[in-house]
């Protein structure tokens, strides 16, 4: 131990001492905050000098007594006099000096900047021509190899963590701690992420492939169980970036790319000089968007100054001004290389993301290195372009040896991302650590896992948060559930609950046997989901709930803005299969008999019973009303289209978290009389279509179209009803102020737009700029219609032994004026919270509207 305290007191002495012998920090412009290009650092009457980077960022020698002068093209030097006081990080701001040269006020002053006759414009619009000439997809076959290393580390360690933060009082950790080449901090790695690929390309038929040969993944995502959505998110957020793309996808969202079709009215460009990289003549410039709170890149470009205009090498970063959350740095570097046949591809492509979720928390850094290796054009054989998947997974790219990461590893790991697997057994060993992840995983899964480190959890319990909540028959309602997972049985699950209902004294289950003809890591909805489901439930419901994506006990969706009071209860027998393509096809075909009892204030009472039913005046919540039963028998099917659509899952569902996608559903539902106890026939058909638009700087539009029609004679049970949200949380895909029930058509189309303008407006506004908040606005439309002979109000259906009497609050829609939400929201407001204010335009004289109300939703964007 004596030995060890030594040690680290002598490396922290090394570190001491190594810091405390250069001044090293960032230029930054006085008025805009940003950081200033290539900056100088130099000592007066000494010959001592350096250049900064690209970023601001310098570093010098330290020397007690000397005068250091910080200046730059278009600023006033500043000067400092070195002594002992001075820290070893020395940031410095420059103010612009308005007399220097006007080329350079011009990059200061936006109403100056011209295209016309701008010999960098000129260039630009030459290099952007040149595109085409230079595509690889111009040849019929190429194909390269991607190795790519992906770490996340906790950023910028200091000495008061070394001394007596929590890597203090685990000195074994200092092991763990490195000094980060990009930012030059000591941070501290948690997750190292390997892929190696094969992408592949052919011009005719077109197919584009990534064949994975090997994945790697270690670190603290292995402590929990669905800790793949930490590399699935992050590789979506922080994806490769091609500047020959006309849009770049990061951090979520599109970002013009410098040479992109549209950068020339986006960006502003300058030559500042012909410099020689690696022998070969450039044209240097250097780029900023127009308005630097859009979402864009600012760096400098090396194009080659021959006929390819091709560019050599590229810096990227983002705007410090810019609206993007939670990234305090972004750095990209790509290299390109001449192949044999004198054509340039990418080979470095280098991404650093310095981040905070907020200022008191630790501050984390992503590293994403990739190299792109052994480019070719030779024609590849038929069988890798099988399949319409984007992506294939060779069967043991999970269980590659070292020899071959020794073969396919580019960049050599560092100490701290060889020696993961030892940190995190030890990490496992500290006192109380079971517990920190105990809860972690029940706060964040929502699921407690009944295993420990030797023996995985082959049950877990939960939802958590469904063990508590209320409804109008059962009053408050308990409820324990749980699931079985891959660890008892990598083909067969099992899941269910059992539930009380205090005030109604019912008891309800619901039991799940799923066998997955694929092999699954945990769960058994993981991509692609190819199961046989067979379900068994009585419970109670509003009929409302099917709309709801979270789970109709949900504590949080339990608080209605409305009351719930029509409700019935369930008692439902279902087998279904599912099959999932891996280009995003998915095909549903199920058999459900299920037994419909009426509750509270809903009854099925048909026209020819001679009956109404009748509320008793004492009737409150939680009296069981014995309003009429009905039966069905349903055959379905249903096809889905998502074709480029990538899941995270968690242990409660699975979530799409890139929506860029298109999506198109068509499914047919078939009601059978007199098969299992069926009492109708009937047939129902609905299509859906799901579209994002990206407006550029101007955010985002989502827009969901939906139609359906029931053909036949049916009971209002039967009938469609509005997707309508009861809650106060925000649901997709539903409206917000339509009531329980409160429309029935056989006929329907509806329209879910909105718009999130990303804060283009607010960003123009002095105080909402400086809150970051963001603009939202939508609308929401339904188009009903219901046909004379599903219509029991009409004196020609008076008797009629299928229709059913519309219950208290049921309405038929007017087919020439279709009901109209419109939404004005503020999210990004903490950085997490969406607040939206909703309002009903029309069909405001029926006793159950409500022409005003407030949702809100938690929600994390960059």
């Amino acid at each position: 131990m004596n030995r060890f305290r030594i040690f680290s007191m002598l490396l922290l002495l090394v570190l001491a001492i190594s810091v405390k012998a250069q001044i090293s920090g960032v230029v930054i412009d006085a008025q805009s905050g940003d950081t200033i290009l290539y900056p100088s650092a130099s000592y007066k009457d000494h010959q001592v000098a350096v250049s900064g980077n690209a970023y601001g960022e310098y570093t010098i020698a330290r020397h007690n007594g000397w005068k250091l002068v910080f200046s730059a093209v278009g600023y006033k030097s500043k000067t400092i006099v070195v002594n002992a006081n001075t820290p070893s990080k020395l940031d410095v701001k420059l103010s612009p000096d308005t007399r220097m040269l006007s080329e350079f006020v011009v990059k200061k002053k936006r109403n100056r900047y011209s295209r016309k006759d701008n010999p960098a414009v000129e260039l630009m619009r030459r290099v952007i021509a040149a595109k085409k000439r230079t595509n690889l997809q111009n040849h019929d076959y190429y194909q390269y190899t991607k190795y790519q290393k992906l770490t996340t580390a906790l950023n910028d360690i200091s000495g008061a963590d070394i001394d007596s933060g929590f890597v203090g009082k685990h000195k074994w950790m200092l092991d763990q701690v490195e000094m980060c080449p990009y930012n030059n901090n000591l941070i501290l790695p948690l997750i190292v992420d390997e892929t190696v690929s094969q992408h592949i390309f052919r011009k005719n038929p077109r197919t584009e492939k990534d064949i994975i040969q090997g994945e790697n993944s270690q670190g603290i995502s292995q402590l929990i169980q669905t800790g793949d959505i930490i590399t699935v998110a992050t590789k979506d957020v922080f994806t490769d970036v091609d500047i020959y793309d006309d849009q770049v996808r990061l951090l979520q969202y599109p970002f013009t790319s410098p040479i992109g079709k549209d950068a020339i009215a986006f960006y502003r460009y300058y030559i500042q000089d012909t410099v020689y990289v690696d022998r070969d003549l450039c044209y240097h410039l250097e780029f900023m968007p127009n308005n630097q709170q859009d979402f864009g890149f600012r760096g400098e470009l090396y194009i080659l100054a021959d006929s390819t205009l091709h560019v050599k090498k590229c810096n990227l970063s983002i705007p410090k001004r810019s609206d993007v959350n939670f990234v305090d740095n972004l750095q990209i570097k790509q290299e390109y290389t001449r192949l044999p046949n004198g054509e340039w591809a990418l080979s470095v492509d280098d991404m650093i993301v310095e981040m905070s979720l907020m200022k008191f928390l630790t501050k984390a850094v992503v590293i994403r290195t990739t190299r792109l290796t052994d480019y070719a054009f030779d024609e590849l054989p038929k069988v890798l372009f099988k399949g319409k998947a984007k992506e294939k997974r060779e069967a043991n790219a999970l269980m590659r040896d070292e020899n071959f990461w020794n073969q396919y590893r580019s960049v050599e790991l560092t100490k701290s991302e060889s020696s993961m697997d030892a940190f995190i057994h030890r990490l496992e060993q500290i006192k109380g650590f079971k517990y920190i992840i105990f809860g972690a995983k029940a706060l964040i899964e929502n699921f407690v896992e009944t295993g420990d480190e030797n023996h995985p959890s082959k049950f877990d319990i939960g939802p958590i948060n469904t063990i508590i909540s209320k409804n109008f028959i059962d009053g408050y309602r308990t409820r324990i559930s749980g699931q079985s997972t891959a660890n008892l049985n990598k083909h067969w699950f099992f899941s269910g609950y059992y539930a009380r209902g205090w005030h109604s004294k019912k008891n309800y289950y619901k039991g799940e046997v799923t066998y997955s003809f694929n092999k699954k890591d945990y769960l058994p909805r993981e991509f692609p989901k190819r199961t046989l489901t067979l379900t068994s439930t009585y419970d109670i419901m509003s009929p409302s709930d099917k709309f709801v994506h979270t789970d109709k006990d949900n504590v949080f969706t339990a608080f209605k803005w409305t009351k719930v009071d029509k409700m019935m209860f369930y008692n439902r027998q279902q087998l279904q299969f599912e099959y999932e393509q891996e280009w995003g096809l998915k095909t549903t075909l199920g058999i459900k008999a299920e037994e419909n009892e009426a509750a509270g204030m809903l009854a099925f009472n048909p026209l020819n019973s001679g009956t109404d039913f009748v509320v008793p005046d004492n009737v409150k919540a939680g009296d069981l009303l014995h309003n009429g039963k009905i039966r069905t028998t349903e055959l379905s099917l249903q096809f889905q289209l998502a074709p480029g659509r990538t899941y995270i899952n968690t242990k409660q569902r699975r979530l799409p978290i890139n929506l860029d996608a298109p999506v198109f559903t068509l499914g047919h539902t078939l009601g059978l009389k007199n098969f299992l106890g069926g009492d109708y026939n009937y047939n129902f058909t609905e299509a859906a279509i799901y579209k994002r638009f990206w407006m550029k700087s101007w955010g985002k539009i989502d827009v969901y179209l939906k139609a359906g029609a029931q053909w036949n004679k049916v009971p209002y049970p039967l009938l469609i009803m509005p997707a309508a949200n009861l809650s106060y949380i925000v649901e997709d895909e539903t409206f917000n102020l339509i009531n329980n029930m409160e429309f029935l058509n056989d006929r329907y189309a509806s329209l879910d737009a909105s718009w999130d303008l990303n804060g283009k407006i607010f960003n123009r506004i002095p105080l909402l700029k400086k809150l970051k908040w963001r603009e939202y606005i939508g609308v929401k439309c339904l188009w009903g219609n219901l046909t004379d002979k599903n219509n029991p109000l009409l004196a020609q259906n008076a008797g009629d032994g299928v229709l059913m009497a519309f219950p208290e609050g049921c309405y038929v829609m007017d087919p020439k004026r279709p009901y109209v939400e419109w939404i004005a929201g503020i999210h990004n407001i903490f950085k997490i919270l969406h607040v939206e204010y909703v309002h009903r335009c029309n069909y405001t004289y029926l006793p159950t509207s409500k022409r005003n109300g407030i949702r809100f939703m938690l929600r994390l964007t960059f």
